[in-house]
């Protein structure tokens, strides 16, 4: 189809997207068994332009996870392993000098489409940082000067969740920018199974590119395109304010157990992946559903619980969905 967008051409569009979509989705099934809400996630994060942290213990896939994505998506794709020593233009990049004595700037990991943050907790604030701009600019600013970052840009970062020793928290400010925070949960048996047979047989699976750069360009002004019913939008905003407590619509559990709320950056992302998550199942509008199924993975990590919470064992994730 032609990827020049008509205005009007909406349910055209759509089904191109849910097909895209669906493609995307078998080829990376090829590499990656089970973890289908990961993976769903994950693309609704790309088409929304929008960035994802993975958590989850060592060994559920999560790398070969993002590299799988990058493959099928031909896109450019780097790797920063964070550690304790990676310093801001590590990141980057920086100014150095030539043979004739002029500064030239030269890129840095950041400048590619997919970019794996791994272990993004294990590097100290200062380096954390260095990604703020990148992630919600797409630009990167060095000695002065500003240079853009390319178009699709998506930060993938992982955080194990056990080992906290020599491990710096994400600043909250850094958190909202992340579109999701997505949990990866160990495999069934079944699925299980099915991994170490793929992997010890000897045999390499590779996926196939099914969507170009240019395709998620356009899908992801698409979704922007979606119409949204009022008391849909509403809704999403209401669910946004209903986590800030102490005000007209925390409902009781909030006031007790949360000390800090989600911004209006939740309400944004509770609308745009509601769009999406309609668009890949065919609708051509979301509804309250659609806001529903992705609000837990925008919510969680922009809620902070108080201590009651935590001495009580009251998570995250109950809060949350007690607000629909």
């Amino acid at each position: 189809m032609n990827y020049k967008s008509d205005p009007q051409a909406i349910p055209e569009e759509v089904d191109a997207l849910a097909k895209a979509y669906n493609q995307l989705r078998k080829e990376i099934g090829k590499v990656i068994v089970g973890q289908e809400d990961v993976v769903k996630s994950v693309l609704i994060s790309l088409f929304c332009d929008g960035h994802s942290l993975l958590v989850g213990v060592p060994g559920l896939a999560k790398t070969l996870l993002v590299n799988t994505i990058s493959k099928v998506l031909d896109l450019g794709f780097k790797r920063i392993q964070f550690t304790p020593d990676l310093m801001p233009s590590d990141i980057t990049g920086a100014e150095v000098m030539d043979e004739n004595r002029n500064f030239t700037f030269s890129k840095g990991p950041l400048f590619t489409n997919i970019l794996l943050a791994d272990e993004i907790n294990r590097t100290p604030p200062k380096t954390q940082a260095a990604l703020l701009e990148a992630m919600q600019e797409r630009s990167v600013t060095v000695a002065g000067t500003i240079h853009k970052l390319p178009k699709p840009f998506l930060v993938l970062a992982t955080q194990n969740p056990i080992e906290q020793e020599g491990t710096y928290p994400l600043p909250e400010a850094q958190l909202d920018r992340f579109m999701f925070n997505i949990f990866l949960d160990y495999p069934s048996y079944e699925q299980e199974i099915d991994i170490v047979k793929n992997t010890t047989s000897g045999k390499k699976i590779e996926p196939e590119s099914v969507v170009t750069g240019e395709q998620i360009i356009f899908f992801q002004k698409l979704i922007r395109k979606i119409p949204i019913a009022d008391n849909v939008l509403e809704y999403a905003v209401k669910i946004a304010n209903k986590t800030r407590p102490n005000t007209a619509l925390a409902p009781a559990n909030v006031n007790k157990y949360i000390s800090w709320g989600a911004g209006p950056r939740a309400s944004q992302f509770l609308v745009l992946g509601a769009k999406c998550h309609a668009a890949i199942n065919n609708k051509y509008s979301p509804d309250i559903e659609d806001v529903q199924a992705v609000a837990p993975y925008i919510l969680r990590h922009r809620v902070v619980r108080n201590y009651k919470a935590e001495a009580e064992g009251v998570t995250l994730d109950t809060i949350v969905k007690s607000l629909f």
